[in-house]
């Protein structure tokens, strides 16, 4: 059970009342029972007196060791209590090393142990060489050495507690990044499927009812192109949202797209007119899933540009491997012709698809490159590092499940 903050302050107050009431009833019974005793009234307020710094204690630390000590004196003076008049002293010197650590506690000492030697000068029958005055220094430097230890486990126990919190929040703050990354990425995905379908759909949509009354087949054609191409976005769609769900067996279900599944775009392209030159270096079909959909993504876009801004035109998209081992990178590069269009990327639209696929390269910790051609048409490239096995096994994936989307179901 977790204890309230406001029930500490009562526990110690009970406690510093217990101990005044002990050492009280100590002193009184020595006094009692002493054979040379013949108190004076003065004996009990001397003896309450000399208690209260105890009850004290915890609030004034300095101020009630000090008083303790001086107290003695006036004790010893009006009665003979000799054996428990330290009592209060002692617990005080160990408030004061637990509380302020082992400067306070030398500094106690410093001051404990000439007061202590001299009421034994004063008033003791023993000589100063004795085990009696080594018994009341121990009384004096063992409570500052247990106040002076409890200090520095409390201490070290706040400081282990400040590191692990440290490392939570650090902790945190590394998943709140790594889970806005991946929301980006789900984003430009998003952005990326759509995208490619809707502006394959609109120019198909618009040479549909075109051709509405002069070519009926051709304009039904066109609607199950139109069907064709929707299906395949509802099924890329299903696809990046199983990443955000489970299947029965608890595994996450994720996207199979990669660098060798370019050449299914193909069909779309073609049915708006860009007839689309794939050349994929086979061993790509080998490479990271991360790669693969990474590269795929940024073809994706590239032509979904190419489509929006050059109309009917060709396209050639080239993927090849480059270098070994640790050096090993993947080259992208997308061209078209030109074509029909008069609009380019510099030259019209929101600039999201281009700043989407240089965002995935630098991501990936590659590069990225568009523009013009010279003969005309405009080109892309990006270069994405092959990760080693090293990598991918030193580096922690950040699971689907931590991020805040829960789908409930599939696209209809």
């Amino acid at each position: 059970m977790i204890r309230s903050s406001s029930s500490r302050p009562g526990r110690d107050l009970l406690l510093d009342v217990a101990a005044f009431a002990v050492c009280v009833a100590a002193m009184l019974i020595e006094l009692g029972r002493s054979p040379k005793s013949d108190p004076t009234a003065a004996a009990p307020v001397a003896i309450v007196l000399i208690a209260l710094p105890a009850l004290l204690r915890r609030r004034f630390p300095i101020a009630a060791f000090g008083a303790s000590l001086a107290l003695i004196f006036a004790l010893v003076t009006l009665a003979c209590v000799y054996n428990t008049v330290g009592l209060a002293a002692v617990l005080c010197g160990y408030t004061l090393a637990e509380r302020f650590g082992r400067t306070a506690a030398l500094a106690g000492a410093a001051v404990g142990i000439p007061v202590v030697l001299s009421i034994l000068q004063i008033f003791s029958p023993h000589g100063l060489f004795t085990m009696e005055t080594l018994r009341n220094m121990a009384l004096v430097v063992v409570p500052l050495a247990l106040g002076v230890a409890a200090h520095e486990r409390r201490a070290a126990t706040a400081a282990l507690l400040a590191r692990a919190e440290a490392a939570e929040h650090v902790r945190e703050e590394e998943t709140r990044r790594r889970i806005g990354e991946e929301r980006l990425r789900i984003a430009r995905d998003v952005h990326d499927v759509v995208a490619h379908a809707m502006v394959a759909i609109n120019i198909q949509a618009g040479v549909g009812a075109h051709l509405l009354d002069r070519d009926p087949e051709q304009a039904r054609r066109t609607l199950r192109e139109i069907k064709q191409v929707s299906g395949e976005a509802l099924g890329d769609l299903r696809a990046m949202l199983g990443l955000l769900r489970r299947d029965d067996d608890g595994a996450p279900v994720v996207p199979t797209l990669g660098l060798a599944e370019i050449e299914d775009l193909r069909g779309s392209l073609g049915a708006v007119g860009v007839d689309l030159a794939v050349e994929v270096d086979p061993a790509a079909a080998e490479l990271p899933a991360t790669v693969g959909v990474a590269g795929y993504r940024i073809v994706q876009e590239a032509l979904t540009n190419v489509i929006r801004h050059a109309g009917r035109t060709c396209a050639q998209v080239r993927v090849s491997l480059h270098g070994a081992d640790a050096d090993r990178v993947v080259r992208i590069v997308v061209e078209d012709d030109g074509g029909e269009g008069t609009a380019h990327l510099g030259d019209t639209g929101s600039g999201n698809g281009l700043r989407g696929m240089r965002e995935r390269a630098i991501a990936m910790g590659g590069s990225f490159e568009a523009g013009p051609r010279a003969e005309g048409g405009w080109r892309v490239t990006a270069t994405l590092p092959v990760p080693t096995q090293a990598d991918l096994t030193a580096s922690a994936d950040l699971r689907p499940d931590v991020l805040d989307l829960h789908p409930t179901g599939g696209l209809p």
